[in-house]
């Protein structure tokens, strides 16, 4: 009796010790954005920017009114949501349509270029979410929204538009 009330303690020892290390991983600074339809689908929904101890960011983005088995494309996109055209920053993992989320750990923009939680805050930059990777459905933005400093802007000056994407 007394070698498995010492694996119980141990495994229970362990497991606290996961869990902390989870929690550990953030410094607790995160910030949420509003993702809207862009399209006719009525999909809507958020993403969370938390920053890692080491400086990076894990993005999560949830998104409700989709379903099957797709995989949706998700750009950050340089420039405000309503210009058509921006170039993309970064590819970010793709949302599960069955559940609707998606989980990136951001590191690098692109253009190899390292971002971190706060360089992130300070671009002028949006997300959005496209019904496919290639042919028509690239240009259909499901969902977006503006972050960073486009997130700021736009609240001043009203923009509500959401601009096609760039097909190539």
């Amino acid at each position: 009796m007394k070698r498995v009330t010492w694996v119980v303690w141990i495994g229970l020892i362990v497991a606290a010790c996961q869990e902390n290390e989870n929690i550990s991983d953030f410094t607790g600074n995160e910030i949420t954005y509003a993702l809207r339809p862009g399209s006719d689908y009525d999909v809507t929904g958020t993403v969370i920017f938390k920053e890692r101890r080491d400086g990076t960011t894990s993005v999560w983005i949830t998104l409700t009114g989709t379903d099957g088995n797709d995989k949706l494309p998700v750009h950050l996109h340089l420039g405000d949501v309503s210009e058509a055209d921006a170039d993309v920053a970064a590819l970010l993992s793709p949302v599960d349509a069955k559940s609707g989320k998606s989980e990136t750990v951001l590191t690098r923009l692109a253009d190899e270029s390292e971002v971190t939680y706060t360089s992130l805050l300070k671009l002028e930059a949006c997300i959005k979410i496209h019904l496919a990777d290639t042919g028509p459905g690239r240009d259909v933005v499901l969902a977006a929204g503006n972050i960073g400093e486009s997130f700021s802007k736009a609240i001043a000056n009203g923009r509500t538009g959401i601009g096609v994407c760039k097909s190539e």
